[in-house]
């Protein structure tokens, strides 16, 4: 069965909205350019009311690992989702475990998915063993994530399948209710993560939207 992630959630209504729909997590995102940007106090008070069986998620770009360890601390998150390289690479090849930097043991490092059509991606065994899965996202004017396009699924495909032969792989991206069966049977990845596709505006959420991609997801999962 596909993971499903619900990401940019700004109110505990959306994130209700989000696990009764069967969402396996939420995404909280901390990037103060985003329009989806929540406080750590709203993330706290939202974390508290959620079922411990659902990862709760931060999205960081810009903060050192300190003050993801301190937002950590703070809110009850359960993982972390790093959108930057530079941030990444101090994660993943740093001497300490993400546990010890980050104060939470499951990370999720984010790289676009144009990147495998350029040589693709070099993991490390002592890197690989650091995450929880690695997320393929799409890129825009040097943004990655946020964009509401997708990458070329059908150009990345062979290397996304081999990758997931030794470490989960998350797609996102441009993701809807109408495209994300298709990305599930192209790609067989572990998981799949929307934001934009099921919004009814930038920050809040379309009940429908979200009730249909979850149920769309878990359908091609079953026959991927």
């Amino acid at each position: 069965m596909t993971w499903v992630k619900i990401c940019g959630i700004t109110n505990l209504q959306d994130a209700q909205l989000a696990v009764e729909a069967g969402a396996d997590a939420i995404g909280f995102v901390f990037y103060r350019k985003s329009p989806r940007k929540v406080e750590t106090e709203t993330v706290r008070a939202i974390v508290e009311k959620i079922s411990e069986s659902v990862e709760k998620v931060g999205v960081f770009v810009d903060e050192t690992p300190n003050q993801i360890h301190e937002m950590v601390s703070a809110t009850g998150l359960t993982a972390v989702q790093l959108q930057r390289p530079s941030l990444v690479d101090s994660v993943m090849n740093g001497p300490e475990s993400p546990a010890e930097l980050l104060g939470v043991g499951k990370v999720i490092p984010a790289i676009s998915g144009e990147s495998l059509k350029m040589g693709g991606v070099l993991i490390s065994q002592d890197a690989r063993e650091k995450m929880f899965a690695l997320l393929f996202d799409s890129q825009a004017n040097g943004v990655l994530g946020g964009t509401g396009t997708t990458f070329d699924w059908q150009g990345t495909r062979g290397m996304i399948q081999v990758i997931s032969l030794k470490l989960p792989v998350i797609v996102a991206g441009g993701l809807t209710p109408t495209n994300v069966t298709q990305a599930i049977r192209l790609l067989k990845p572990f998981g799949v993560d929307v934001s934009s596709g099921v919004e009814a505006e930038p920050g809040k959420k379309d009940p429908e939207k979200i009730r249909a991609f979850v149920q769309a997801a878990r359908s091609a999962g079953k026959t991927a």
